[in-house]
Parts: C-alpha cells; structure tokens; sequence
C-alpha cells in the first residue's frame, strides 16, 4: 500500500485552477472529443497522440506494458502513445504543478486511489461518463469502482485493485492443531496464543501503520470519518472500541509489533523467516514473502478475509485508476486507450506478469489468474473490501493517524487522548468536518 505525500492546500489558489482547468477543457472537448464525440460513433477515425504517465514500477512491472501498447496503436494506427514512466513518489505533485499551470500534464494519469476525488475536486479531471473509457463498467467490482465517484460523476476507472488479507503460515497452524485460520479477531487471539505456546512461534505481528487499523475499525461498522455527514468519527466510540481490540492482541501477547519506522520490514523478515504465524497485508507482500525460507514451497502460504469484529470482516481497498487531464487535447484517443489498457484480457495479462489484482470480475476466471493460486485467493477478500470516502484530502489522514496509532500500541498515549489528537488534525485537513 502507497500514500501519497500530504497536499499544500489553498483556497484560492484552487479555485482559480479549478476556474482555469473549466476552461481548458471546455476548448479542449472541441478539439479532443467528448463524450459524443467521435470515439463513441466512429472510433477508426480518431487520430491524435496520447501521452500516459505510468506510475508502476519502472524495472519490474512497467516493461510488460510495452507488448499491450504496441498492440492498441496496431488496431488504432492512427492513435500513438507517448509513454512516459514517472516514480510514484513524484507523480502527485508533478500532475498537479503541470496542471495547475495548464501546460505539461499527460493525457491518461495513473493515479493512486486517493488522488482522484482530490484531482477531481479542482477541476483537473475529465468527467468519463458516457465514453468509451468506461466500457462494461458493470464488469468492476464495487469496491475499487467507488474510488472513481465524487460528486454524482465518474472520473476515472479502476486499474489494480488490492485490500488487506490475513496472511497465515499453514504449517505453524497445522502445528499448533489449528486446522482452519481465524474468522473473528476473538478467533485470532486464541489461536495466536495457541500457536505460540506449541510451536514458539509469536502468533500474529501487527503493522502499527494506521491503514492497518481500518480493519479494525471497519470490523465494528465504523469508519475514521463519515463523508456524507461531514463529520470525523476516528474518536467515537466505535473507532476507540476497535483500537481497544488491536491493543488487547499486544498486551495480552498474542500479537507483536513495531513502532519503529523499520516496523514493516521487520514484520516481513519475522513472517517469512517463519518466526511469525500471521500477519495482515496485502498482495504487494506475496512476491516478497515466497522468498523466505518459510515459503519454500509456496503452498504453505495461506491467504484469507481479515478477522471480523463484532459486525463485519472489512479491510480498506488500494490500487491505482486510470484518469483523464481536463485539459486534454487528446480525449476521444485517451477513452479508447484507456478502454484498450483495462480490458479484461489486458488486465489478466497484467495482473499475473505484475503480480497485482485485476479490477475486473472476469478477470478472474481468466486462466491467468485462475491458475495463479496467490492471486485467485485474494478474490474472496476482495468481496469484503471497503471503498475509500469520496473525498478530497482522504488520503493524507493517514499521516498524523499513523503518529497517533503508533502512540496507542508503544504506550505514549492513551487511546481517547491520541484518537482526540487525530481528530484535531483531521478538521484541519477537512475544512468544513466537524468533530465527534
């Protein structure tokens, strides 16, 4: 999972982009396309050059973009695509500067989930409804496809998808006389102290980074805030009853964790050198984990839907979507690149060669996923995965979050005093959000 950096916000300064993007794309829907335009009636016909920038890693997963490419601007051949790869650290900054000046920005972005409502917000995106980019769009699975909406419209179209899993070594539980992995956080939590006192083992390592939390917190059918109320719920009640559960696993022993900022790669080395029996992550982790000596044999890695809590299993859905730039000259060539790229095969072919999941339901019954054992066991978490809040500037909650929850599980901070200080930082975030 990736966070984008926190946003420099300004009213002003975004009302008048907001202002100046309405106009851009306004001329440029009459040079580009819209949509009605000629994508949709005659798309043999639409010529231009589309510049994306791909944020996937530059060595390993953007060279398998190259063969699709090649075959889109085969089928279109008077459409060429200008690829350019951009690190995803820079790219959020990078997007928003070239499109606040209205000069250098790409035609197709793709975007980190949290980027687009933000994007959207300031004018700097190209509403998709009605165009080809959205092509069987009934065929996405509803989770990642939520990311896309903001204000009534869709912007975007979910490219991989990912959520958070429970991760498990099958032989430290068939060890310790667990036969199937836990469904309940309860569940956990005796089966943890199992495992350690039959094998040695710690039971389960918790990631104290606040996106780990929202499994928790979902599980008692809360959320750190409530979009369409304007209001931050990440110190009610039910938020501080959920970090009251992820604390009790480390107290009472059953779960180990780190505050550090090493606390991810230690929690990886002790999973997949065998010392730990479960861990909650993501498939980002898979690739990683089959290179310890615990995962020799590959099907001793169990994935599984995240414990419950006492009203639902939930984790939070990640990923990236492909956006359009508002001021485009390109657009009707941008929808049929995007429709081309996120096609079902397409994402098949992506989703085995990257090792990241497909967005699309049928995308699974393809054999390039259906037979890849890691990635198919992740449909099932997938169905429980819950949509990020449609708003601007959700995705940098996660920073002062993450101080907070670090405080709560290191024992700085009582859960009420840091969940109160998060809380505080977030109205700051969200202008117009009130406080529980």
């Amino acid at each position: 999972m990736r966070r984008s950096k926190a946003a420099k916000r300004g009213a002003s300064i975004a009302a008048i982009a907001a202002l100046a993007l309405a106009a851009s794309a306004c001329s440029s829907s009459k040079s580009g396309g819209s949509a009605s335009g000629s994508a949709a009636k005659d798309p043999a016909s639409v010529k231009g050059t589309v510049t994306w920038w791909d944020t996937s890693d530059a060595t390993n997963e953007a060279p398998n973009y190259q063969p699709i490419i090649k075959a889109f601007e085969a089928k279109y051949p008077n459409i060429k695509v200008n690829y350019v790869n951009v690190p995803f650290s820079d790219a959020e900054d990078k997007f928003k500067t070239a499109a606040q000046s209205g000069s250098g920005a790409p035609d197709v972005l793709r975007a980190d989930v949290g980027w687009t409502p933000a994007f959207a917000q300031l004018g700097y995106l190209q509403p998709l409804d009605g165009t080809p980019a959205l092509a069987d769009d009934s065929d996405y699975m509803a989770g990642p496809y939520a990311s896309d909406h903001y204000n009534g419209k869709i912007y975007g179209v979910p490219q991989v998808t990912d959520t958070l899993s429970l991760l498990y070594n099958k032989d430290l539980l068939a060890k310790a006389g667990i036969t199937t992995p836990p469904k309940t956080w309860d569940e956990l939590k005796t089966d943890s102290l199992q495992i350690k006192a039959k094998t040695g083992a710690d039971g389960t390592f918790l990631d104290a980074a606040s996106y780990y939390l929202l499994p928790f917190i979902y599980g008692e059918g809360g959320d750190i805030i409530d979009a369409s109320a304007k209001k931050i719920t990440v110190n009610d009640a039910t938020a501080l009853k959920a970090v009251g559960i992820a604390q009790d696993l480390v107290k009472s022993g059953a779960a180990v964790t780190d505050v550090t900022k090493d606390g991810y790669n230690n929690m990886q080395t002790a999973f997949k050198d065998g010392k730990v029996a479960m861990v909650v992550n993501g498939p980002w982790s898979t690739a990683d984990d089959l290179k310890g000596s615990a995962f020799g044999n590959a099907d001793n890695l169990g994935v599984a839907t995240v414990p419950a809590g006492s009203v639902k299993a939930g984790a939070p859905v990640g990923g990236h979507n492909l956006v359009v730039y508002a001021g485009s000259k390109n657009l009707d060539a941008s929808y049929l690149f995007i429709a081309y790229l996120n096609d079902a095969q397409n994402q098949a072919t992506i989703a085995a060669k990257n090792n990241v999941l497909p967005t699309r339901t049928s995308a699974y019954s393809d054999p390039q996923v259906a037979n890849n054992k890691i990635l198919s066991a992740f449909q099932g978490p997938l169905k429980n995965a819950v949509g990020r809040p449609p708003v601007a500037g959700a995705s940098d909650l996660f920073t002062p979050l993450d101080t907070d929850y670090q405080a709560i599980l290191g024992g700085q901070k009582s859960p009420q005093a840091a969940l109160n200080d998060a809380a505080t930082q977030f109205a700051q975030i969200l202008p117009g959000f009130s406080k529980s």
